[in-house]
């Protein structure tokens, strides 16, 4: 048997166990805990060589047989510059659709190493561009790290999401907007096209996932802060459920429950694919998550492991989702794990 279909068993053995119970972590000096120390992944045959099949239009698998090509990232003004960068309101393609977003320019000639970020859920009746990550937005440019935001679709000054289709559940509009973000950003004469990463937080921590799974090559690093579940059963039934159940109604019967379709939902969880990432993948999560449970980060981290990706979750005692005494802490890890991965 080749090391991917005892990669693919295993990893189909851990889903049918359910999530479970909370490994033990050791603390670390920090006071916060953390997994093993990222090994090597094990060298195996190329994703592209092993696509899964495609099911269903709406899927992963779907998404690893898209073009990316990108597209030029187009000023619209400048505002909120500082001594350290200059910070502009953009927007790129996103196939037939214009997204709208925030650039972070470090101030000098470059080449510089570029990150794209993926925000979490906020409502977009009150979203703004740019809303979401600013801290990180701030401390990224200041140590020399080019910085786009993307909106998404249907945020801001973003074209809406297209009628008729499930991207709003399923977040796989949201990481076409994101992948191609990337894509936008390495065509700027000012950033190393071969030194870019991806930093997501809660809902952005799946659409990562997701772009790293679909598109292997894409960047160099991964981060997820507070990240949402690797399942989308999980995500479903943790927001959607309780809030939009006429919707998830009308999905159910249209593509079957959880229970009844289980190759459906697997195909929009990033997990069933953990074995094409290629690139290191660093997690961070407190404790006192009151919105993703830390339970899904064990999970993930556990799933990753035995997929072979090079990975390593941050755990932090007593913090919560929006990450607050600890952040610092956070960052610091963060700009060590970019700045040894984007060299």
């Amino acid at each position: 048997m080749s090391p991917k279909a005892m990669s693919a068993l295993a990893i189909s053995a851990v889903l049918l166990a359910g999530c479970g119970g909370e490994p033990p972590a050791a603390p670390s000096s920090s006071g916060t805990t953390s997994s093993a120390s990222a090994s090597p992944a094990t060298p195996s045959a190329s994703p592209s060589e092993t696509l899964p099949p495609v099911t269903d239009k709406v899927s992963l698998p779907q998404l690893m047989r898209e073009e990316f090509p990108g597209g030029q990232v187009k000023v619209l003004r400048e505002s909120g510059s500082t001594d350290a960068y200059r910070r502009f309101e953009v927007s790129y393609p996103s196939g037939p659709l214009t997204i709208t977003g925030v650039l972070f320019r470090p101030r000098g000639t470059g080449p510089f190493p570029g990150v794209v970020f993926a925000h979490g859920h906020i409502d977009t009746d009150i979203y703004v561009t740019g809303q979401g990550l600013r801290r990180e937005q701030d401390r990224l440019a200041r140590e020399g790290y080019v910085v786009l935001h993307t909106d998404y679709r249907g945020h801001a000054g973003s074209s809406s999401i297209p009628e008729g289709t499930e991207e709003d559940e399923s977040r796989l509009g949201y990481t076409r907007d994101t992948i191609n973000a990337v894509q936008a950003m390495k065509r700027l004469p000012y950033v190393d096209p071969d030194r870019t990463a991806l930093l997501g937080r809660s809902m952005g921590g799946g659409v990562v996932m997701n772009a790293l799974v679909a598109q292997p090559d894409l960047v160099r690093a991964g981060v997820t802060y507070a990240s949402v579940s690797s399942d989308i059963v999980d995500n479903i039934n943790r927001w959607a459920v309780p809030s939009r159940p006429e919707e998830v109604a009308r999905l159910y019967r249209q593509h079957g429950d959880p229970e009844q379709q289980p190759e459906f939902w697997e195909g929009l969880s990033a997990r069933t694919y953990f074995d094409h990432i290629e690139v290191p993948v660093q997690m961070h999560h407190g404790t006192d998550d009151e919105s993703c449970p830390i339970g899904w980060a064990y999970t993930t981290r556990d799933l990753m492991e035995t997929a072979g990706v090079r990975q390593r979750l941050w755990v932090y005692r007593g913090e919560q989702h929006a990450f607050g005494p600890q952040w610092d802490l956070s960052i610091r890890r963060v700009l060590g794990f970019l700045d040894r991965h984007l060299a």
